[in-house]
């Protein structure tokens, strides 16, 4: 009688169990006064989750796919969203000629919740007149050093809108949010000054921010899962490799040049970094080169290497075997 009950709760369970195995993520729009003939759905993370639909105003358009982790999600190019495996979302959308006016979320509480703490930031930025282009800096003749004291004040504020939310936000949402809202600070940090000496013409010495080789001193590099999904992270690891390697070759009184060319890069980033940050910032080198569609035959010989070498994700090579056939 005891192992027929034990099997009968085990039966009992499986079939909830083969449900949550299988559960979609959704995302869903209607759009309005988009003056375009289709709707985009891009994943940032992978090429492998898309969908495009035909303009009806209105009209809902739904698409369910796989994911394991957080997933950032553009509509129409423009919109973005972030989705935890399992979230429905759905956004409704209003367009004044290519600008979007409103943007309203329905569907379960954690991916409204998430996304509407995201819009939240993304009106920050707005509000701070924070620009995410360096070069829209420059032609503003924004100064180094407002500049960096603007990155800390977003830095702060950012980080205080999380914390004051607490344990409503996934962790792994909050990591995303911070990892790319570190890549917009610590780039700055690291880029804006040398890019305002060269276009400006006033050396970097002579800018006020103190000293430049200090203004990374303390930074602890990301290492969770959901940072190392972010883009721009890897393009922030990518400089933050060659501003160490520079400040070390002038401390030993050598000359350093920022390598130009993808297998120079690919070298160097190889050297500095190890295990899982280094397996990322290589897939992204990768991929940003092998989707650019130019000399795709270079990357072949870097791949097999990579995937011999360096690859600890899978998900990675699946993709770049994907883009490669």
């Amino acid at each position: 009688m005891i192992k027929r009950f034990a099997l009968l709760c085990v039966s009992a369970f499986l079939p909830i169990w083969g449900i949550a195995q299988i559960q979609k993520t959704i995302l869903s729009a209607q759009v309005y006064d988009y003056q375009r003939n289709m709707v985009y759905f891009d994943c940032v993370q992978t090429p492998l989750i898309h969908q495009e639909f035909h303009v009806n105003p209105g009209e809902i358009h739904s698409y369910p796919f796989d994911t394991e982790q957080i997933v950032a999600m553009f509509i129409n190019g423009r919109t973005k969203v972030l989705l935890l495996p399992g979230d429905s979302l759905h956004a409704v959308i209003r367009y004044e000629g290519k600008n979007v006016t409103s943007i309203d979320f329905t569907g379960t509480e954690q991916a409204v919740f998430h996304n509407r703490l995201y819009r939240d930031i993304e009106r920050l930025k707005r509000d701070m007149r924070y620009k995410t282009q360096l070069l829209g800096c420059v032609v503003l003749d924004v100064k180094p050093k407002d500049r960096i004291n603007d990155s800390r004040l977003l830095l702060d504020k950012v980080k205080n809108m999380i914390e004051e939310v607490g344990s409503a936000c996934a962790p792994s949402v909050a990591n995303y949010i911070m990892a790319e809202i570190e890549s917009l600070v610590y780039n700055s940090f690291m880029e804006y000054p040398v890019m305002y000496a060269e276009t400006r013409k006033l050396p970097v010495e002579k800018q006020e921010i103190g000293d430049y080789w200090k203004l990374m001193d303390g930074y602890v590099l990301r290492k969770d899962a959901a940072s190392l999904r972010v883009p721009e992270y890897a393009g922030l690891l990518m400089r933050y490799c060659f501003y160490r390697n520079e400040y070390q070759a002038r401390e030993r009184g050598e000359d350093y040049k920022i390598p130009d060319v993808f297998e120079g890069m690919y070298k160097e980033l190889a050297s500095f970094y190890e295990g899982e940050l280094r397996d990322f910032v290589l897939y992204t080198l990768l991929v940003n080169f092998i989707r650019n569609g130019k000399e795709i035959e270079r990357a072949d010989v870097l791949v097999k290497d990579y995937k011999e070498r360096y690859n600890i994700n899978k998900e990675h090579m699946h993709i770049l075997d994907n883009l490669l056939q």
